[in-house]
Parts: C-alpha cells; sequence; structure tokens
C-alpha cells in the first residue's frame, strides 16, 4: 500500500489530529492519556512533543506512527486515517514512508552499520544496486561512510545514533519520528546528533516530529508543541538554533530562544 494523495497532502499537511482521545485499562481503573487533542502539522516541519512523563507525548507520537490507534476522535497520517488502516495496511505505511529514532538506538548487534542501515529496504523489494547506492548515500549524509564494516559494539554511543538515523531516513521517508533520541548521549554527541537531523530536514525537506523533555533538543525546535494531562497546553514557533548557533552559543553554556504562540485547537 502506498499512501493516497488526498487534499491535505497536497496542502502540505502531512498530519492532522482532531479531538484524539486514547483511553487504557490499568486493572479497574481508566487511564485518559489524549484529551481530544487537535493538531496539524505540514511537510519540512521541526517540531517537538514536549512534557514531562505521562503528559501523553509518546502515547501521540505512537499513534501518529501508526503503532497505536486512538479510542475515539481521528488522526490522519499522509493522506491515510490511522483509526480505519488494517494491520497490514499500517505496517506497509510504516515501512514506505515513515521512519523512526529511538533512545536505544534498537540497532541489530550481529550486522554491521552498512547492515542495520540497509535492513529497511529489504523489505521494499529494491535491488542490490538500488539498495547499496541508498545506503551509501545514508551513511554520507551522517558522516559514517568510514564506519560502514563497524558493528554496533565497535561504535560510540553517538556513532551509534548516528546509524540510528541513517536507518530512519535510508528510504526517503515523508516523516521522521524521534522519540527521546539524546536520552542517552552526552551534551557534546546531542548537539552533533541534533545538527545532523536538523541538516536532513534542511537538505531533505523530511518532516520530523520529536517527543522529549531534553532542554538541548527544545532549543532546536522550530516548533515546540507542550502536553501536560493528556491535553495541549501550548503550540508555540521558535527560531530554533541551527548548528552554527549552537556551537557558538553552547561554547559559552547560553542558549536563549524566543518564542511566538500559534493558536491551538485544544485546551
Amino acid at each position: 500500500m502506498r499512501v493516497t494523495n488526498g487534499s491535505d497532502v497536497k496542502n502540505g499537511v502531512v498530519i492532522s489530529t482532531d479531538k484524539l482521545v486514547r483511553k487504557f485499562h490499568v486493572g479497574r481503573s481508566e487511564l485518559v492519556a489524549l484529551k481530544e487533542v487537535s493538531l496539524e502539522f505540514r511537510r519540512g516541519e521541526f517540531a517537538g512533543l514536549v512534557g514531562p512523563s505521562g503528559s501523553g507525548k509518546t502515547t501521540l507520537l505512537n499513534i501518529i506512527g501508526t503503532l497505536d490507534t486512538p479510542t475515539s476522535g481521528s488522526a490522519t497520517v499522509l493522506g491515510e486515517q490511522v483509526e480505519k488502516l488494517s494491520p497490514v495496511q499500517a505496517a506497509s505505511l510504516r515501512s514506505h514512508q515513515i521512519g523512526f529514532i529511538f533512545q536505544t538506538f534498537n540497532l541489530l548487534p550481529v550486522y554491521t552499520a552498512y547492515e542495520n542501515v540497509e535492513f529497511p529496504l529489504l523489505l521494499l523489494g529494491l535491488s542490490s544496486a538500488e539498495r547499496r547506492k541508498k545506503v551509501t548515500d545514508a551513511l554520507e549524509w551522517v558522516g559514517l561512510a568510514d564506519r560502514a564494516n563497524s558493528k554496533p559494539t565497535q561504535l560510540s554511543g553517538g556513532e551509534s545514533q548516528r546509524v540510528a538515523i541513517a536507518r530512519a531516513v535510508v528510504k526517503r521517508p515523508e516523516l521522521v519520528l524521534a522519540d527521546e533520541p539524546t536520552a542517552n548521549l552526552d551534551a557534546d554527541n546531542s548537539h552533533k546528533i541534533l545538527q545532523t537531523m536538523v541538516g536532513l530536514n534542511r537538505d531533505l525537506g523530511t518532516t520530523f516530529i520529536f517527543a522529549t523533555h531534553d532542554e538541548k533538543v527544545i532549543r532546536y525546535l522550530r516548533r515546540k508543541i507542550t502536553l501536560v494531562d493528556g491535553r495541549v497546553a501550548s503550540d508555540v514557533l521558535q527560531e530554533g538554533q541551527t548548528g552554527r548557533d549552537m556551537t557558538q552559543l553552547s561554547s559559552i553554556g547560553i542558549v536563549s530562544q524566543a518564542g511566538t504562540e500559534r493558536s491551538t485547537s485544544s485546551s
């Protein structure tokens, strides 16, 4: 299954949620993780879902990534209504159009960096020559062409996360979802990883959405959506630090952001 070219996608809206609710049953209790969340994301955004643990940000990211479905309301991703997709259709959408980056890297330890990046392409039926070109390009994008034959145990934490980024973007997806991608990295490697993702967003036009409470990530975002108790508390546009800006400011230990409030559909 390929994504449909609905009118929203043509107009640049790649994700929209309408009064999205997600409930979980825990024993005899009911936990409401998302409470009527309505948002839109346009192609090429570099945005983050920000909030403490339990705020609903990972739940929302999972629904956007078709890993979960809403209890009520609607989520449309790349022209497809998530709640109407079968498991096979959802898996196809993910394999073709969505890349994932996790805090724990999730690299296959017995495979080289090259093989880890190649893995998503094996599901797409590409020829070996096509896969080789895409993998080589992806490793070059993240500055690891010289580490293609290294296994995860031979890579640093920063290098491992860059391999994970290459794996997420190797198929040129429309959308990359990153869940706490810097949680296991020190400050220097975090900034390098974020600069890499800013560059890919700029050069490939890929939409990036983060779930995070890491201030280092938040300073790079061009849009910050704060979730509190499952609701959108604020939706703020901010300039976002470029690699050059962040290098200069972090060298003196000072980074500040001025934001512009957006109107939100959820309170």
